[in-house]
């Protein structure tokens, strides 16, 4: 393939993620800026909190979606499609099984988020009734991870991106029904998400089955399916990704913590702008997703040149896209935060702020275009020990930063964090190659 090709190939798969992926921020900027036009700050603070919190949940289980992609796309290089069917099975075994997990301990999760963060009475109420409905969002949440995986893995991310657009303007309209026409305002936005996962993973698991009945037969075959070795593979290759995860959102978390010990007006301001950093993550990891399937495909089929231009070119198109970005940012920041809220104080805040959400997605894109990469080739070690490295280099320098800048030290210490990761994934990169 040349190097024109890929940039087309990737153009094409890339398109349907970043429209459905637009799809997703919004969602999360609907829920600000329903709490952030009350009258109360505390429901915004609440919002925040408890999605930080569902965040480190549910992200943690990211390897549902990231592990799939890669090994999908490596079966599907090397034409083993009796394999996608079995992995698929195990996987969706994996989503209730954490699902019932999660429901199980609720209490001892919700007993830990209060002890984490320093809450007054009326945020602590707002934080609780969302967290117990939120909570039974779990098998929904982690079944789109898993259907999402596949279809990347197969380069079908039209697919994808129509579950993905399908269960984020579901959510968006059952959370507008529910605050607005019920007046349920918290309960009704963690209400909105898990309608809408729960509706959105039913079809498309019934679509699913027949979808991968034309690849294949489908049997399913326990002794395959629950086959020893293979489970360990997966394991091997997910553990990683769980570590991984689970640090990514750690520092989203730490950010939200560290911005509590301040005041829980620069937490309500801090998620305005990290709403619209969410939104930049989503719009550049179109790139990303779609290079998972392309690396991994190449990979199982040993094609190093389709290999080396994929890599080329998507931190091309990622790179330009992340300058359009930071341009809309730096000229529209204050029409952004306008919409999210009206509250005086928390608009200041944010604005005063702003210049961060112009730099990061310069510097982020660098690392959703190295994640894709290593995710499409398997190579989930490296990706596990640079987010280690990161993290480590993002708490002591938070820790000292904040103390002496106070929220100006909490943003330089997260883009240090962005700096650190796009380093050492870059230096990782040469292994990627010597897997062809």
């Amino acid at each position: 393939m040349s190097s024109k090709s890929s940039i087309t190939n990737l153009l094409y798969l890339s398109i349907p993620i970043f429209f459905a992926n637009l799809a997703l921020p919004l969602v999360a900027i609907v829920d600000t800026g329903l709490m952030g036009n009350l009258d109360d700050a505390s429901y915004l603070t609440a919002t925040s909190i408890a999605s930080s919190l569902f965040s480190l949940i549910f992200l943690s289980f990211g390897f549902l979606r990231m592990g799939t992609v890669g090994m999908v796309a490596q079966a599907h290089g090397a034409k083993q499609y009796n394999e996608i069917v079995d992995l698929v099975f195990r996987n969706i075994t994996f989503v209730i099984a954490i699902s019932l997990l999660l429901i199980f301990l609720q209490n001892l999760i919700f007993n830990l988020g209060l002890q984490i963060f320093e809450l007054s009475n009326d945020t602590k109420k707002y934080f609780k009734d969302y967290f117990y409905i939120r909570i039974y969002s779990s098998f929904g949440e982690l079944t789109i991870y898993v259907i999402t995986g596949l279809f990347i893995g197969l380069q079908k991310t039209k697919i994808s991106s129509v579950m993905i657009g399908f269960f984020s303007i579901t959510n968006i309209i059952f959370s507008l029904f529910f605050v607005l026409y019920f007046k349920l305002n918290v309960t009704g936005v963690a209400l909105g998400t898990l309608v809408s996962s729960t509706l959105t993973s039913f079809i498309f698991l019934i679509y699913t089955f027949f979808e991968l009945k034309k690849l294949t037969n489908i049997n399913f075959d326990i002794k395959k399916i629950f086959n020893v070795k293979k489970i360990q593979n997966i394991f091997n290759i997910n553990f990683n990704i769980f570590i991984r995860s689970v640090l990514l959102t750690f520092s989203f978390l730490f950010f939200t913590y560290l911005g509590n010990t301040i005041s829980e007006d620069v937490v309500a301001a801090n998620a305005i702008l990290i709403n619209l950093i969410f939104l930049s993550a989503f719009i550049l990891d179109a790139y990303a997703f779609s290079t998972e399937g392309i690396v991994g495909y190449s990979i199982g089929s040993k094609n190093i040149t389709l290999l080396r231009n994929v890599i080329k070119n998507s931190f091309m198109l990622s790179i330009s896209t992340s300058l359009l970005i930071s341009l809309l940012y730096f000229f529209g920041k204050n029409h952004f935060i306008s919409l999210m809220t009206d509250l005086s104080n928390i608009e200041t805040i944010s604005l005063s702020y702003s210049y961060w959400v112009v730099f990061i997605p310069l510097i982020s894109s660098f690392c959703y275009q190295f994640d894709g990469i290593f995710v499409g080739a398997s190579q989930t070690k490296e990706l596990r020990n640079a987010m280690i490295i990161s993290v480590c280099i993002y708490i002591l320098s938070a820790v000292y930063l904040i103390s002496n800048f106070g929220n100006l030290g909490l943003w330089i210490s997260f883009s240090i964090f962005f700096v650190t990761r796009a380093l050492t994934l870059f230096a990782y990169l040469g292994r990627i190659y010597r897997k062809i």
